[in-house]
């Protein structure tokens, strides 16, 4: 799908009513993006997508100049877990979450690698890349317009991902086999230890990103502000504005030509209804400004 040249902002959505609602509910809250569960994140078996309900979904996103779509992975799936039973389900369920984004045309599914607890490090990369690719063998994704993105987590204990460089050494170990790319998430990035709130730990930071992965890996911005510390390793996200991040760091980002192509999508709390507009709104008027 051909998109103009305007930034593109988001949030998550629900799918309650068919998948295709969630574009709906997009164009009520202001954003030209946004990201959606293919199926519940908590089960490990679902149905495939309706073809009825991809057209439509197809549809209303061109009619409304929508895009991208991306779908963030089950989070039951862990691809490097010592489990033989847990790494078999999280390839199987992982297989279904590509198969359903392949049906739905979205541009992005987004996956946190999971636990190496039990193994080493260097053991749960390698473990990750071989489940991946033995979950995509097969699939038809040439010529589709479709990136698995490898998300960068909060830092905890055993979480595969915490620094750039793992994410870094992972989408360098799948390029070979797979469309791949990168989701930062501006909480994870932050309680990580990284230093996004500064203006001269920014730049630092962003050096890091070019070194490691590179910006042009970089699709999508998860921007969500934090109720805790830098370097905390704690995942609790906030409104944009709101937590240790602060608006200046969100309107840095936004206003970051290297970033121009990416989109920029919120996964922050819907304590009230209006919160999404809420949050869509934060981030086009720190856009803007």
């Amino acid at each position: 799908m051909e998109k103009s040249a305007k930034k593109r902002i988001g949030i998550h959505l629900s799918t309650t009513g068919g998948v295709y609602t969630a574009v709906t509910r997009a164009v009520e809250c202001g954003a030209n993006a946004f990201q959606i569960f293919s199926a519940s994140p908590r089960t490990w078996k679902a149905s495939p997508v309706k073809p009825a309900d991809a057209a439509k979904l197809n549809e209303l996103r061109a009619k409304h100049d929508v895009g991208p779509v991306a779908i963030h992975a089950s989070y039951l799936i862990n691809m490097c877990s010592q489990t033989d039973t847990v790494r078999a389900n999280s390839i199987a369920a992982f297989r279904g979450e590509v198969e359903r984004a392949l049906a739905l045309s979205a541009e992005y599914l987004v996956l946190h690698p999971g636990s190496w607890k039990g193994l080493t490090r260097d053991q749960g990369l390698k473990l990750a890349a071989e489940s991946i690719e033995q979950a995509i063998e097969g699939l038809p994704w040439q010529g589709a317009n479709f990136r698995i993105l490898i998300e960068n987590t909060a830092g905890a204990e055993f979480s595969l991902g915490g620094s750039l460089e793992q994410v870094a050494e992972l989408v360098e170990t799948l390029k070979p086999c797979a469309p791949v790319g990168v989701c930062l998430d501006t909480c994870h990035t932050h309680v990580a230890g990284y230093d996004i709130v500064s203006e001269e730990g920014y730049a630092e930071t962003m050096q890091q990103v070019e070194s490691t992965i590179g910006f042009d890996a970089v699709k999508v911005w998860h921007c969500n502000d934090a109720k805790a510390a830098r370097g905390s390793k704690l995942d609790r996200h906030e409104h944009i504005g709101e937590g240790t991040i602060g608006a200046p760091a969100f309107r840095r980002l936004l206003h970051d030509s290297r970033f121009a192509r990416c989109a920029f999508l919120a996964e922050t709390p819907v304590d009230e209804p209006e919160d999404i507009l809420r949050n869509v709104s934060a981030l086009w008027s720190l856009a803007a400004g």
